[in-house]
């Protein structure tokens, strides 16, 4: 989308794809999919960097939770979410001092519980089957080492998910949620939103609880305020 023309005397916006908006003309305005996870995982982690740069003199570790649609882009090189993240990290990181060093690969990971997969899903990693080591590691980080995910040490501080991690998995430094996925029923969004409304700890263990930064940002790609009022 870009302007090509303004003109003021006939009061329309013209641009480079051809579509033209006359001032006061409602118009709807289709979006890709992959334009609308682009703009989410920029202002994810955008979002990030910003509390992360707050919370650090309070020794305590940000982490950003996203829900994405299908594990398929995520898992394997060519993946539509896991090249959008690529591509935002390495634009924004050198915003913040500890990411300026870092390539996207090291600060993010994923976790999907093992289900029985249906013929699509099956499919879709036959070119690409998971590395069962890469697999194992992220499962001990995620699920297990809670006190290494937490600590400065561990440059990991972005996790994918597919589901709300039903299986146990419980941390109290998620900052930022990212809904990369249809979130259809109330208790879909309760159990979504919970993985961020804990009291966060820092380096020591301790729990922190200035209500002037314990804010829950929610990136979604519906309105939450209807839900949020009824909360």
């Amino acid at each position: 989308w870009i302007v090509e023309e303004i003109n003021e005397k006939d009061s329309f916006v013209q641009f480079g794809n051809a579509e033209r908006f006359i001032l006061g003309e409602e118009r709807l305005v289709s979006v890709t999919k992959e334009a609308l996870f682009k703009r989410q995982i920029e202002e994810t982690i955008r979002a990030h960097i910003e509390k992360q740069g707050l919370l650090r003199p309070y020794g305590i570790k940000v982490l950003s939770l996203f829900f994405i649609d299908r594990v398929a882009n995520y898992v394997g090189d060519g993946a539509l979410i896991k090249r959008l993240f690529d591509e935002a990290f390495e634009r924004l990181k050198r915003s913040l001092p500890e990411f300026a060093g870092l390539s996207a690969a090291q600060v993010r990971e994923g976790y999907f519980a093992k289900k029985k997969a249906t013929k699509t899903e099956a499919e879709a990693f036959v070119d690409d089957p998971p590395d069962e080591d890469a697999e194992k590691a992220a499962y001990e980080l995620i699920m297990k080492q809670k006190e290494r995910l937490l600590s400065f040490e561990e440059p990991v501080a972005f996790i994918f998910a597919h589901s709300a991690l039903r299986e146990g998995w419980d941390n109290p430094n998620v900052f930022q949620i990212c809904a990369l996925r249809e979130i259809v029923s109330e208790n879909q969004r309760r159990q979504t939103i919970g993985r961020g409304l804990r009291l966060p700890v820092n380096q020591d263990g301790r729990r922190f609880d200035d209500r002037s930064l314990n804010t829950l940002t929610v990136i979604a790609n519906e309105s939450y305020a209807n839900y949020v009022e009824r909360l």
